[in-house]
């Protein structure tokens, strides 16, 4: 889909966003930077005070912005945050950010409880599975056609990265981008774009909010203050590529050097993550 002037249409640019888990993290930046690109948007999170948060530094640029709350984990919240948000906005959507999610690591598979990997595959998961299931028919079918619509998912580099001790992390996100790119070959001359998001380290709480060993949550928070970036970052970065119509985002260095390598030598890659893991263990 080509604008007048030889350009794809920008979806950041005054869109009716849906985000997930923008009470904090990615999710509020994306929120916030919606916001300052003219876009009324859908704040919403499990934890309704946090989305009320968002809210209120999204009203206070002079901007529209509501807060819904919504468990990812169920079907039937998903669908009501679609009922409300079209109702807010008065007709439908046309970005929806599935962002909602939470971490996990320090044990191996075999002594990672099954109740750890069951959490995480609800929100991570199966978050973005109902927000696509729910919302990909509605944006499909939006009228006008030529409305610049999109979908986010934010993955994550551990989708590919296979560190070990992070095994339903990984796999959740790993899930996501397989959505995602599944959901683009579907999407494919519809006018709908998809973008899946995949970050290394960001500066976020995602490490407080998670069932993650404390060896573990130390060592990530040394790597995140090294080398981790902002959530407003983040944001921008992965919102600029999804107006390019980019499938995939990796708004940091090690995560495309990471990629790169993973798809041209993805066993010497495999077996280098496992050396590395034993010299410097998570």
């Amino acid at each position: 889909m080509i604008g007048p002037f030889g350009k794809s249409p920008k979806v950041s640019h005054h869109a009716r966003a849906v985000v997930t888990g923008a009470g904090s993290g990615i999710g509020a930046a994306f929120a916030v930077e919606l916001a300052k690109r003219g876009g009324r948007v859908v704040c919403s999170d499990i934890d309704e005070v946090a989305a009320k948060r968002t809210v209120s530094a999204i009203t206070d640029l002079g901007a529209d912005a509501v807060a819904i709350a919504c468990d990812v984990t169920q079907l039937g919240d998903v669908q009501e945050l679609a009922v409300q948000s079209q109702s807010w906005f008065g007709t439908t959507p046309t970005l929806v950010i599935n962002n909602a999610g939470v971490g996990s690591g320090g044990a191996p598979i075999g002594e990672l409880p099954i109740e750890d990997w069951q959490w995480v595959l609800g929100i991570n998961l199966w978050g973005p599975i109902h927000g696509c299931h729910v919302f990909a028919p509605i944006l499909r079918s939006a009228e006008p056609s030529n409305t610049p619509r999109g979908i986010i998912n934010v993955a994550s580099a551990a989708a590919f990265g296979a560190a070990p001790s992070m095994a339903a992390y990984n796999v959740s996100k790993a899930g996501a981008l397989s959505l995602s790119e599944t959901l683009a070959a579907e999407l494919s001359g519809s006018g709908v774009k998809v973008t899946a998001l995949c970050p290394t380290f960001v500066k976020t709480n995602i490490l407080e909010a998670g069932r993650i060993s404390a060896e573990t949550n130390q060592f990530a928070h040394r790597i995140m203050r090294w080398t981790g970036v902002s959530a407003e970052k983040v944001a921008k970065t992965c919102l600029d590529a999804h107006d390019r119509g980019d499938l995939y985002c990796m708004p940091q260095l090690e995560a495309k050097i990471g990629w790169s390598i993973k798809r041209l030598v993805p066993g010497t890659y495999t077996r280098a993550v496992g050396l590395v893991s034993r010299i410097a263990p998570l």
